[in-house]
């Protein structure tokens, strides 16, 4: 789903309803970037977990296996594709009309079978990426999510008022630039492609992946030259 911001009134449109408008309430607290104490959900996947094991449904092998899969995809695979997007035309094209195919192409293994779209940062429009409803994440490209991602707070500023965020990050989205808001879902993930900075024409594919992070994949924050 994707929903696109509405600088004049803060409304978000997601098609059959919205969210936000002149008087909301504007009940979410800032994003934070330290992690607490476990939550209900980190204590109710580790008893899944555990109770599945000792059923006999998967197997301790099992559940270390999938562990090392998910620490094998790292944010890093995604500034590689990024460098190469930005220095092949050809790939960017085959990137943007089916990221799915091109990240196999590129060599990494899409092992949860979700759909990959990948989005263009522009001059005129600028795209973020949320789960409003979860954590649904890019992880077979960036790895696991950062806490801040699957904060309630981010969840639900990032449709409510994106520029007020982004802002909180250190990214002013000027007035005139549209703020497109992208929300993944169990089968669609999204990653965004960021502009290439100025000034990088002679830097090789490993320099150009050393200015793409995380954050710029998501889209909170663009890629900045040392």
């Amino acid at each position: 789903m994707t929903t696109t911001h509405d600088p004049a009134n803060g409304i978000v449109d997601h098609g059959d309803h919205t969210h936000g408008g002149p008087g909301a309430a504007d009940p979410h607290a800032p994003i934070e970037n330290t992690a607490g104490e476990p939550d209900y959900f980190d204590v109710l996947q580790q008893a899944i977990r555990e109770l599945l094991v000792e059923k006999g449904l998967i197997s301790a092998d099992e559940v270390r296996a999938m562990v090392e899969t998910l620490d094998a995809h790292r944010p890093a695979l995604g500034s590689a594709l990024v460098a190469r997007a930005w220095t092949d035309p050809a790939f960017k094209e085959r990137l943007l009309a089916d990221g799915t195919a091109a990240i196999e192409e590129f060599g990494i293994d899409n092992y949860d079978g979700t759909r990959l779209i990948v989005l263009e940062q522009t001059p005129d429009v600028h795209n973020l990426v949320v789960c409003t409803l979860c954590s649904c994440y890019p992880r077979p490209v960036l790895g696991l999510p950062p806490d801040w991602y699957k904060s309630r707070p981010y969840r639900a500023r990032a449709v409510r008022e994106p520029r007020a965020l982004l802002r909180e990050f250190g990214t002013e989205v000027p007035d005139g630039v549209t703020i497109r808001v992208h929300d993944s879902n169990a089968n669609m993930r999204y990653l965004v492609l960021p502009m290439r900075p100025a000034g990088t024409e002679g830097m090789s594919e490993e320099e150009l992946a050393s200015l793409v992070t995380r954050d710029t994949m998501i889209g909170v924050t663009t890629p900045r030259l040392p």
